[in-house]
């Protein structure tokens, strides 16, 4: 299995989080979209989504589990 790649534009550093959100406006309540994150763009991800007051949740990634 391949390591997973942060999901900043431009970075190809590996992930090492789990950023999981939803656009309530569009998604339903049990549907959630992950985006990978390496240590430097876990914050910049996290904020940009609450920022337009998505619900978001950050874990760490573990072995491979992406979902």
């Amino acid at each position: 299995m391949t390591a997973p790649v942060c999901s900043r534009a431009g970075c190809r550093d590996a992930a090492t989080w789990l950023v999981r959100w939803r656009n309530p406006r569009i998604h339903s309540a049990d549907r959630r979209k992950v985006w990978s994150a390496c240590d430097a763009h876990v914050g910049y991800l996290r904020d940009y989504l609450a920022a337009r007051d998505f619900p978001v949740e950050v874990v760490a990634y573990e072995s491979g589990v992406a979902s």
